[in-house]
């Protein structure tokens, strides 16, 4: 699954149009669906997305021994860390 076809279950899942997520992060709907076709959105929107919906975002790198260095999001805030 990409990235785009995240954000679209996302909007789903959410009720919301593309379109009204793309007035809520201040692009309009023919650039973000570029972005979109393109697979080209980047970190800073994923973390606007996820205020805009409310959602955490999270992306890690996992080592076989369990350890883990994480990006994670809330409310729109970055937080990376290793543990």
């Amino acid at each position: 699954m990409t990235t785009s076809d995240m954000i679209r279950q996302l909007c789903k899942q959410k009720s919301i149009s593309l379109a009204e997520l793309c007035r809520h992060i201040g692009q309009t709907p023919q650039n973000f669906n570029k972005k979109l076709k393109r697979n080209t959105i980047s970190l800073n929107e994923i973390f606007l997305i996820a205020k805009v919906l409310n959602v955490y975002y999270e992306q890690a790198f996992i080592f076989p021994d369990g350890n883990k260095i994480h990006l994670t999001t809330e409310g729109g805030k970055k937080d990376a860390a290793l543990q």
